[in-house]
């Protein structure tokens, strides 16, 4: 039996029409029986380096009983010159996460995924304490299983208060060893005591690209450390009223 976390997790490629331009990580998150990807904003857009992608492909399961099965749905990031995905900010900026609904209809009939929830969020900042063991699911690098599409994990523990947000902002950190192309991957703690079906807590969404370290990436790269946006944006970037 495969662990339903690995089936979370999709990878993404960005592409500018038939150019692909990057790979990175995303996840599937249901709420009221629509279903979203999350993944980084600077995934789908980041003007300062010229990252403008039209659209990006996501590889699903397309048969639970054999995962060398699988699909890739393209997915366009604009439509009638808007975008369709939503982002959030707060008092402190923007928030680097983004959610793009996707049609059912478009998936695979066999299609063989697994979706957080909002019950799998947390719901107070006082019930996860620093040095709690966490892991990061996604797709460094671009590596992952080739023959049966699964992510790996890495092993990751909170670096920073969760009850404060690091600096202000809406993200806590994590030290874990992490790289290109894991930006957007679900960051979870294990919940025995929650959904028998993903025994696992939300905490937050990955994001490689914030620079915590005045500037000077090569410092962040030799402290290890990491920032996870709360996973909580997603209560409101799936309403009925997007923030943009």
């Amino acid at each position: 039996m495969i662990e339903p976390l690995l089936l979370t997790t999709a990878r993404v490629s960005t592409f500018f029409g038939t150019q692909r331009l990057t790979g990175a990580s995303g996840f599937f998150f249901e709420r009221d029986a629509r279903l979203y990807l999350v993944t980084n904003r600077h995934v789908l857009i980041d003007t300062p380096s010229r990252h403008l992608p039209d659209r990006i492909e996501i590889e699903v399961h397309t048969d639970a009983e054999n995962l060398t099965r699988s699909a890739v749905l393209s997915v366009l990031l604009y439509r009638d010159g808007k975008s369709i995905w939503h982002q959030g900010q707060d008092a402190a900026g923007e928030i680097d996460v983004a959610v793009i609904e996707l049609d059912r209809a478009a998936l695979p009939a066999a299609v063989a995924l697994r979706c957080f929830t909002p019950a799998h969020l947390v719901h107070s900042l006082q019930e996860v304490e620093v040095g709690t063991p966490l892991l990061v699911v996604g797709f460094p690098m671009g590596f992952h299983d080739t023959l049966h599409h699964l992510p790996v994990v890495r092993q990751a523990v909170i670096a920073s208060s969760f009850g404060l947000r690091f600096q202000g902002q809406g993200f806590f950190l994590t030290d874990a060893r992490t790289h290109r192309g894991t930006s957007g991957a679900p960051v979870v703690m294990r919940d025995a005591d929650g959904d028998a079906q993903l025994p696992w807590k939300l905490l937050g969404v990955h994001s490689a690209r914030l620079d915590i370290s005045g500037g000077d990436m090569r410092a962040e790269e030799s402290l290890g450390l990491n920032c996870a946006w709360y996973a909580d944006i997603l209560l409101t970037l799936t309403t009925g009223n997007h923030a943009r």
